[in-house]
């Protein structure tokens, strides 16, 4: 999903504490996966995709597309999402509580195009309603947003923050760790925490991609729960 040149000057709390972190010289940290390479579970492992995967359609309870936008390379375990004239969401089956998902994308570069869009989820409802997004695009990444549960009620949240953008340019790989932690979640770009939620209330639930219009690549989709 995009903003308009204005939202890096956003910070909407709903239901409680949440700010978002742009330092002019952020801390730099390695990823979690990195400093700790075991215990994590690979979510691309396996020969069907779709025995661990499920499509989920947007706006949830639409259709989905007849093209099916997802395919997965044997050898290099390459998810390619060729997102144009879809979107949806691609969805763990698994539901995780406290854990980091690490994740890593590249979109496939258009001569001349702008608004470069997609997603990356986590504790999202099966059907899609409850989702929790880290953006993810071009210039416009670093920040959360989504529609959660407040005191049981259905609210939108969107968190923002003002500084430098840690987004590479398409065909460049980008890392993401999304780390949750109770009602905290907690994104980290490309050597640096972004943002933070601090009271999420939804504790569970799927994590996920989106295909949004664009041809994207992920790779080293992995989950490590908190013990």
């Amino acid at each position: 999903m995009t903003f308009p040149r204005w939202w890096p000057m956003l910070l909407l709390m709903v239901g409680g504490t949440a700010w978002c972190a742009w330092a002019a010289d952020p801390a730099e940290s390695k990823s979690a996966l990195e400093t700790d390479p075991q215990g994590w579970i690979d979510l691309l492992a396996g020969d069907d995709l779709f025995a661990q995967w499920g499509r989920v359609p947007l706006p949830p309870g639409s259709r989905l597309s007849a093209k099916n936008p997802w395919s997965l390379d044997p050898q290099t375990r390459i998810l390619r999402c060729d997102g144009v004239g879809v979107h949806e969401n691609l969805q763990y089956k698994k539901e995780f509580g406290d854990g980091i998902l690490h994740v890593e994308w590249r979109f496939q570069p258009v001569e001349g195009k702008k608004g470069y869009n997609s997603g990356v989820y986590v504790r999202n409802s099966a059907d899609g309603r409850v989702w929790h997004q880290a953006q993810v695009g071009n210039q416009n990444v670093g920040f959360i947003f989504g529609d959660t549960l407040v005191d049981g009620q259905l609210k939108r949240v969107r968190l923002a923050g003002q500084g430098p953008q840690r987004g590479k340019e398409p065909g460049q790989w980008n890392v993401f760790e999304i780390t949750c932690q109770g009602p905290r979640i907690t994104l980290w770009v490309n050597g640096a925490v972004t943002c933070e939620w601090k009271d999420c209330q939804v504790r569970q639930g799927q994590v996920g991609l989106e295909a949004e219009g664009w041809v994207i690549e992920f790779r080293n989709v992995k989950f490590k729960e908190s013990r």
